[in-house]
């Protein structure tokens, strides 16, 4: 019997523009950039921040009275999770054979007034196995998108890969990388935003989200011996004019902090990209491997760890805006009046099935 390999795996970043908040020509140009991709033997194939259909950069630079329209249409353009271009993003990713990750606004089913960060991980079945929401909106953010949670904030398997993701400044959250890596992460989706204007006070630097970027993906990469495969949006022309109309000072913010995209190995060094123009697919082999005898050194999830000092607890439940508690079968036995049946009147309930009820509620407030 051959001993025991961990994958080699074929990565793809793709850094490009999505159709600026137009959700069917962002779902037919993502569909060519898989096909792309694939047919550069990516076997996983990465997308950024919010592609479909654009990722709310007017919050750093117009004023919330101006906003609204861009926000309508933001809104217009985002998908339900279920639902049909959820499907279709399925579709493509089974088409293709790749497993296919994609960040996109999702629409909450019961309130037209919550989007949600979301990103959604595809298997070569189309199936979505992994559905995540941002934890927190960074800055301007808190006001297109609402707090997310820690549904599926967990790898997937895949055949070995145990691929994770976070949103954007999730990667600066200690205890989220920490929660991936906890659970085995061995290959990790770091997605990120266009463009970051932040400080235009004369006596202080702008931020640099290039750098940001590198200095993350290098850190969550090192501490946990992972491959991080950084996928970034990008504002094309058409999304500066329609946020900028005409404003050149609203133009040169928008184009003053550029993004980047990259693969990252896990001695913290960049082994691929990123592109060479600004929209562009970079790849790279990666040999999951490598991770054994980098943790000789440090295992921060196991002999590098104290468990007797540190305790992580983490809640992952789906919080949904209301509670209800439907009619049980006993209930549903009694006449219209609230009169007890007749087993009830004569004390004859079994026991038994009493202790079975209280079991699982039990076990419902433990999980």
């Amino acid at each position: 019997m051959p001993n025991d390999r961990l994958p080699v795996v074929r990565v793809a970043a793709v850094q490009a523009a999505p159709v600026f908040l137009d959700r069917e020509a962002t779902l037919e140009k993502l569909e060519s950039l898989v096909a792309d991709a694939a047919a550069q033997g990516a076997e996983l194939v990465a997308f950024g921040e919010s592609f479909v259909s654009g990722f709310p950069i007017w919050g750093s630079v117009l004023p919330p009275v101006d906003q609204h329209e861009l926000h309508q249409r933001l809104f217009e353009s985002s998908i339900t999770v279920p639902g049909p271009h959820a499907r279709r993003l399925g579709d493509i990713a089974a088409k293709h054979g790749v497993v296919l990750s994609v960040g996109v606004n999702e629409r909450a089913s019961h309130s037209l007034g919550q989007v949600f960060n979301a990103n959604l991980v595809f298997d070569r079945r189309g199936e979505l196995v992994n559905h995540r929401r941002k934890l927190v909106g960074t800055w301007h953010e808190r006001l297109t998108w609402s707090h997310g949670d820690a549904h599926d904030l967990e790898p997937v398997d895949l055949d070995g890969w145990f691929l994770g993701a976070l949103i954007c400044g999730e990667n600066t959250n200690t205890l989220a990388k920490y929660t991936l890596l906890a659970q085995g992460e061995r290959l990790h989706v770091a997605t990120y935003p266009p463009a970051w204007p932040f400080d235009q006070r004369t006596d202080a630097p702008e931020y640099d989200l290039a750098e940001s970027i590198r200095l993350r993906s290098a850190a969550h990469s090192f501490e946990g011996k992972v491959f991080t495969v950084v996928a970034a949006t990008v504002l094309d022309q058409d999304a500066i004019d329609e946020v900028a109309r005409g404003d050149e000072r609203i133009e040169a913010l928008l184009r003053a902090t550029p993004t980047v995209s990259m693969v990252v190995g896990p001695r913290g060094d960049i082994i691929a990209g990123p592109p060479a123009d600004q929209e562009g697919i970079v790849t790279a082999t990666v040999d999951l491997n490598e991770e054994v005898v980098l943790k000789r050194a440090h295992d921060i999830v196991g002999t590098y760890n104290r468990f007797d000092i540190f305790d992580l607890r983490v809640d992952k439940r789906r919080h949904s805006a209301i509670t209800t508690i439907e009619q049980d079968e006993d209930t549903a036995a009694r006449g219209r009046d609230g009169s007890r049946t007749a087993g009830e009147r004569t004390g004859s309930r079994d026991d038994s099935s009493l202790f079975d009820l209280s079991k699982k509620e039990v076990s419902r407030d433990v999980r």
